[in-house]
């Protein structure tokens, strides 16, 4: 029988939008791997779900637009599960809009989650890895952080910024047991990828399979990456001897970017 890792017993890991897509498969590694997972997000239907596929994962509803209920969220959990060693921002939103077209209040929207709460969320729990000499920060950015996105302008300004962050972060805390890296996708299967794919089949008159193929070739390998690549990619910079991965940008997305 394959012996189960437990190489994160007695760590609290809190995961911002953890009911569906990356934030749940990196909830589920993270708790299978021995934590104690806290996952955040709006719906605690999500929430709920999130937390039936494996032990030691609890509910927390968190907008991560709105810095008090990123304050008094982050402190909850902490008072009920402990110091929050490591911390997985990966809420955000996914919308695009020609610049042209383009208010302010759209780009206000993308920007308050997509950095402003990142941002919070990973000061928030910035106080426990100190008290502790020890931390794990995973950002999940995207390639449209390392190049510009059509009709993405918000939100690749977002990822790009969530990437400067990360290695600012990394730069702060050099030696301090801190560590701070970026996961940079391309499209994952993922409830969001699944509503565009239905978006894209039913306004180009394509069949899905035929609207999913057209999505996959932004990706290198010409296919849709699962879940699970990027939740193994997170047990790594987790994991046992990662202390030397630091403001680093993980491409996942099958080649070079």
């Amino acid at each position: 029988m394959e012996k189960k890792m437990t190489h994160l017993n007695g760590k609290h890991a809190l995961v911002t939008g953890g009911g569906t897509g990356i934030g749940q498969a990196i909830a589920i590694k993270l708790a299978d791997l021995g934590a104690t997972v806290t996952v955040t997000g709006r719906r605690i239907e999500t929430l709920t779900e999130t937390c039936s596929l494996s032990n030691n994962i609890y509910p927390l509803i968190m907008d991560m637009a709105s810095e008090e209920s990123i304050v008094e969220g982050t402190k909850l959990a902490i008072k009920e599960r402990g110091p929050t060693l490591i911390h997985v921002a990966n809420a955000g939103i996914a919308e695009t809009m020609p610049v042209h077209r383009m208010d302010l209040a759209f780009w206000n929207k993308i920007m308050r989650t997509n950095l402003d709460g990142v941002f919070l969320g990973i000061r928030e729990g910035l106080t426990s890895m100190k008290e502790n000499n020890f931390g794990r920060i995973i950002t999940i950015s995207s390639i449209a952080g390392l190049k510009g996105l059509k009709y993405g302008a918000a939100y690749s300004a977002s990822k790009h910024a969530v990437i400067g962050l990360t290695k600012t972060l990394s730069e702060e805390y050099m030696g301090s047991g801190i560590t701070a890296n970026a996961i940079c996708p391309g499209y994952v299967r993922t409830p969001i990828v699944d509503r565009n794919r239905d978006l894209i089949a039913s306004r180009s008159n394509m069949t899905l399979e035929d609207a999913e193929k057209a999505m996959s070739q932004d990706n290198r390998h010409k296919r849709l990456i699962e879940v699970e690549e990027v939740s193994c990619a997170a047990e790594f910079l987790v994991g046992p001897n990662s202390e030397s991965i630091n403001g680093q940008t993980l491409e996942i997305a099958g080649g070079q970017i």
